[in-house]
């Protein structure tokens, strides 16, 4: 896949065939929409281009961007983007000066001049451009003065339900992780580096690793227990992780840490993938550890019945 950080890099290519928007989470909507600009590049003789904006425009925006909480960092999306098959990935700065730009001056500069488009695929809400009135029926108005074509995709649905990255955030926000995964049709991940905590998971038996350096536009789950899967030194483990404030020692720091099942290593300092496969239980404070040690090992139960009813889970692990 051929990325290019900045439109004045862009080199045209032959038929170029165009969809774009800022694709937060890249979820079964966002798929569809990219399955056929794949096709539709293949079918034309063209190549595939995703027009896309960063930072995101709601950080931008927005007069609260610290508030502002995304399903994919910029690796990520763009991890996502070559694994479906993107020949071409052109990022727009996006600044307030170009928040104002308005749809006709951002069809005409970008998209003919720059881009030279000969197809341009939009879902079916998507809005550009100054006040968000760029829409397809503007880009269909000028197709026979630019010379492209427009396709409009429906909305993907799930249980009768239209799919957006704004229910997904609100899903995770929840703990609500089967719904979340049913709508972005991947596991919802958090990525950081393994640190040296205060040693409380060992002591009880559970040795934890501590994770720290979650990029902070990123979307964290709600707090509670969670039933994980843990990419570590580019091995797969099973494991049950821990988002909260540890209340039962009353350490008021919030900390992401996850029990490893049938795993000693030291990795400290090692980047660490973590993906969700379902909430457990909220966090609950208990009157001592000897409490918290016996529901972590339910815990550990419950975590192992839902791996063995996962659909995805390794065969491999004698679970």
């Amino acid at each position: 896949m051929n990325i290019c950080y900045d439109i004045d890099c862009y080199k045209p290519v032959n038929n170029p065939v165009v969809t774009i928007g800022t694709f937060d989470g890249v979820h079964l909507g966002h798929q569809k929409i990219i399955s056929t600009l794949i096709e539709t590049a293949h079918k034309e003789n063209g190549e595939s281009i995703i027009l896309t904006f960063w930072p995101h425009p709601r950080m931008i925006v927005s007069d609260y961007p610290d508030e502002i909480k995304l399903l994919n960092t910029l690796n990520e999306k763009i991890e996502i983007f070559r694994n479906l098959g993107v020949q071409n990935l052109v990022f727009i700065p996006f600044t307030k000066e170009f928040s104002k730009q308005a749809p006709a001056t951002f069809l005409k500069d970008i998209m003919i001049d720059k881009i030279k488009a000969k197809f341009i695929i939009i879902g079916h809400d998507h809005r550009f451009g100054h006040d968000r009135e760029g829409s397809y029926s503007f880009l269909e108005e000028n197709q026979l003065k630019y010379g492209y074509k427009t396709i409009e995709i429906e909305a993907f649905e799930v249980d009768e339900v239209a799919i957006s990255s704004t229910k997904i955030r609100k899903a995770i926000e929840d703990g609500n992780i089967i719904k979340a995964t049913s709508y972005l049709g991947y596991e919802y991940s958090l990525t950081g580096f393994v640190k040296k905590g205060i040693g409380l998971g060992k002591k009880i038996g559970f040795p934890t690793a501590n994770i720290e350096g979650i990029e902070h536009e990123k979307q964290v789950p709600a707090d509670g227990v969670y039933v994980v899967k843990v990419v570590v030194c580019n091995e797969q483990y099973l494991g049950m992780l821990n988002i909260g404030d540890n209340p039962t020692i009353n350490n008021k720091g919030r900390s992401v840490e996850v029990n490893i099942f049938d795993f000693t290593d030291d990795i400290y300092d090692q980047p660490i993938n973590i993906l969700f496969i379902d909430r457990l239980r909220s966090e609950i404070r208990f009157d001592n550890l000897e409490l918290l040690s016996q529901q972590i090992k339910a815990d550990e139960i419950a975590a192992l019945e839902v791996i063995r009813s996962y659909k995805n889970y390794p065969d491999d692990k004698s679970y």
